[in-house]
């Protein structure tokens, strides 16, 4: 039966079971500590756990991202049961951020990663602040930079990889990335 199952869904069941599958995060709750991702190939809703996120460095993940991950097929359904990649959504427009609407990717990436800490983030007003290690000055981090970097929201005392630049109203971020991805990609940058 489960064989005509996997026939049924155009093979993908079979395929899905501990293979590499890329798509899309339908949605992810951080507070209820779940979420999850639609394959590119169809199927069924792939279960996707905080904690596989946790194993990758993030405690979140923007809905719309691209994801790429290992699965596999369980009595419950499919389940995410490692990220490989994600990938910020694809939004079709830069951002609306006045300080930085004018930055080239290029700029941008010049600016050095610093290791920071979130000092307080509320989703809901849409920013908060982190501060970089050894500098007193808060840096100002906006819901859209946030989105932009693959994540859906902050935790206070998270760690965080910033790109930092003085704007008009002072230090705003203008990358964010979990510290602990930024520790496991060997210096190498996802763009």
């Amino acid at each position: 039966m489960a064989e005509d199952m996997s026939n049924s869904a155009g093979g993908i069941m079979a395929d899905l079971d501990r293979s590499p599958v890329s798509g899309v995060v339908k949605w992810f709750d951080p507070s209820k500590g779940f979420g999850f991702v639609i394959a590119d190939g169809g199927g069924p809703d792939i279960l996707l756990h905080v904690n596989v996120l946790r194993n990758f460095g993030q405690n979140s993940v923007a809905d719309g991202a691209r994801v790429d991950l290992l699965v596999q097929n369980t009595n419950r359904g499919v389940q995410a049961i490692e990220i490989t990649a994600i990938h910020p959504p694809e939004t079709g427009h830069s951002t609306a951020l006045v300080d930085i609407a004018g930055l080239a990717p290029e700029e941008i990436r010049a600016v050095p990663l610093e290791p920071a800490r979130v000092k307080w983030f509320d989703k809901a007003k849409g920013f908060g602040f982190a501060n970089v290690f050894g500098k007193p000055e808060d840096v100002f981090v906006h819901i859209e930079i946030v989105h932009q970097s693959g994540l859906s929201d902050l935790q206070p005392g998270e760690a965080l990889a910033v790109r930092v630049i003085e704007g008009k109203r002072g230090n705003m971020a203008v990358e964010v990335q979990a510290w602990e991805h930024v520790l496991n990609s060997d210096g190498s940058e996802d763009s």
